[in-house]
């Protein structure tokens, strides 16, 4: 498990700012805009808590889970970044590094 620990704190870096990112931008109360944001927050999170208990348990189908998490962490990174607020460029930033670590496993 220790070959994986630097991708498990990537996804768990992610799955915190991707949160914060969701639950800022339901506070800053401007839904309809921001709808695809927090959906893909809120997908992303999810995903990537998953994958890293999967990395825990050395699941046999990480490399599959890490797959798909790199995927949905780079639509949330591109979304994120088209707004200008800074919890919103700091979840693109960490959908950005998280997908990079899912991808070098």
């Amino acid at each position: 498990m220790s070959q994986y620990l630097d991708c498990m704190a990537a996804l768990d870096r992610c799955a915190a700012a991707c949160q914060h990112c969701a639950s800022s931008c339901i506070a800053e109360g401007n839904l309809p805009d921001m709808e695809k944001c927090i959906r893909l927050d809120l997908d992303c999170a999810a995903l990537c808590r998953f994958t890293s208990e999967a990395l825990a348990r050395d699941s046999q189908f990480m490399r599959d889970f890490c797959d798909l998490c790199a995927r949905i962490c780079d639509a949330c990174a591109d979304e994120c970044g088209r707004h200008p607020a800074d919890h919103c460029q700091a979840c693109s930033d960490a959908c950005r590094a998280c997908a990079e670590a899912c991808r070098a496993l």
